[in-house]
């Protein structure tokens, strides 16, 4: 069954808390809804509408709106427990017996305890969003993983291109949108409670369009490092390609009509929100979204160890051409970026830019001031033991709001792997954060 290869949920790629956006997820079997999983999702779906009904949820709307445009509100904050959703919201105590329905039910239950319990500046809204149902080939090849047994646990993979030899074996990705089965689930999802909820289709087809994550499970870290000395002719092509293939792909999802918009209540970029009133693009034909009507995002965690001048060589001159494509842009995640920033500015339409715990906040503060939104992502580490340091975490945040100051500052609690076993932990740092964004300079 779906539900044992769930699991807990945990460090698992189909997760609860992901969309189902492929074939091999999900049998065509499953895709119903008992009367009695209908019932409980119901009860859920009522509550979210009756959160998002508040004048509050309004009110961050019009904040995100300033904040994207760079006019300086207050500090916005976002805790998204990621891998702590799974403390929160144990996949025992959900009430659905159904596959499907559990996963929607855990979904619902998110939106809630964001609504009820976490209360940042995310905004609670009615709807709920069905991805579009989908099949792509891995470039022609299988990557095989070697995983431990704990779910959380660490992996590998065996690289597809171990000599360069083999990269004639490659081949660009096909994407086949399965739009008979993505209309069962959009119409299932009205059925069961689009008379409480808006339903929509969003499509979900990238995280970011980076490419080092590839990059890696093509040749593995170490050779990746290595090959920009020893076999650069090699690396380009190889990069190329990548870039071919993304760009390729996003023509066929525009050519099909499956992008949707990410300027409303969108997650962009690696935090923050898409509210903005600067997209869609002129001449918009809300049938065919575009990719320019769109946010786009880029990051390279996996090249934090290699220096500006080869980062730039190797790496951002084939993401530039995927940016360029669309109407504003993210850069950034994990890797600190203000030793890359001569190059990481020169992204078209760039207006949010992660700065991670790793980067130095006062540089970046001079970097960005008030051109760019500064996407600051506080330790996680924080947040993974029983009971956490309020009064460290407090001054922690206040030196950041401190050194920023000036800047368009966005704070985002992610990456968190655990929570300590404390779902308190989350709903204590996010009032901390909201208190000290609040309070007068």
């Amino acid at each position: 069954m779906f539900q044992e290869r769930l699991g807990s949920g945990r460090g698992d790629p189909n997760g609860l808390s992901l969309p189902i956006t492929t074939l091999s997820y999900i049998k065509q079997s499953e895709f119903a809804i008992s009367c009695d999983d209908k019932r409980i999702i119901r009860e859920c779906a009522k509550k979210l509408a009756e959160l998002a009904s508040r004048p509050q949820e309004g009110e961050k709307k019009n904040l995100w709106y300033q904040h994207n445009r760079l006019e300086n509100a207050r500090p916005l904050i976002v805790c998204d427990p990621e891998n702590g959703w799974y403390t929160i919201i144990p996949y025992h105590q959900l009430k659905c017996k159904g596959d499907l329905a559990r996963i929607w039910e855990f979904r619902l239950r998110k939106e809630i305890f964001w609504g009820e319990s976490m209360c940042d500046d995310k905004v609670i809204e009615a709807i709920f969003d069905v991805q579009y149902v989908y099949d792509e080939t891995y470039f022609g090849q299988q990557l095989s993983v070697t995983a431990t047994r704990d779910l959380d646990g660490a992996y590998t993979w065996d690289p597809i291109i171990k000599e360069y030899k083999d990269f004639d074996k490659l081949k660009f990705r096909e994407t086949k949108i399965d739009f008979e089965r993505t209309r069962e689930l959009f119409n299932l999802a009205k059925e069961t409670f689009g008379d409480i909820l808006y339903i929509r289709m969003h499509g979900c087809f990238w995280w970011s369009l980076g490419m080092t994550t590839d990059l890696i499970k093509f040749r593995g870290m170490e050779n990746m490092m290595t090959d920009m000395y020893e076999y650069p002719k090699e690396l380009h092509r190889l990069m190329a390609f990548l870039r071919d293939d993304n760009l390729k792909r996003l023509n066929y999802l525009e050519n099909e009509g499956v992008l949707t918009l990410n300027n409303a209540g969108n997650y962009v970029g690696s935090g923050g929100y898409g509210w903005t009133d600067e997209l869609p693009a002129d001449i918009f034909n809300e049938e065919h979204v575009r990719t320019k009507d769109m946010w786009g995002f880029c990051e390279s965690q996996e090249t934090l160890m290699i220096s500006p001048h080869m980062f730039d060589e190797f790496i951002y001159q084939y993401q530039r051409p995927i940016m360029e494509r669309f109407g504003m842009n993210c850069y950034g995640c994990c890797e600190p970026v203000d030793k890359r920033w001569d190059i990481i500015v020169q992204t078209p339409r760039l207006r949010r830019v992660s700065v991670s715990a790793w980067a130095d906040i006062h540089d970046m503060a001079e970097k960005l001031q008030n051109k760019y939104i500064y996407s600051w992502k506080p330790r996680p580490s924080d947040l993974s033991i029983a009971n956490i340091d309020k009064d460290m975490i407090r001054a922690y945040i206040r030196e950041t709001i401190k050194a920023t100051r000036g800047c368009v500052l966005e704070i985002i609690m992610k990456d968190n792997h655990t929570i300590g076993g404390n779902p308190q932990n989350v709903i204590d740092w996010t009032r901390i954060a909201m208190e000290e964004a609040s309070a007068k300079p």
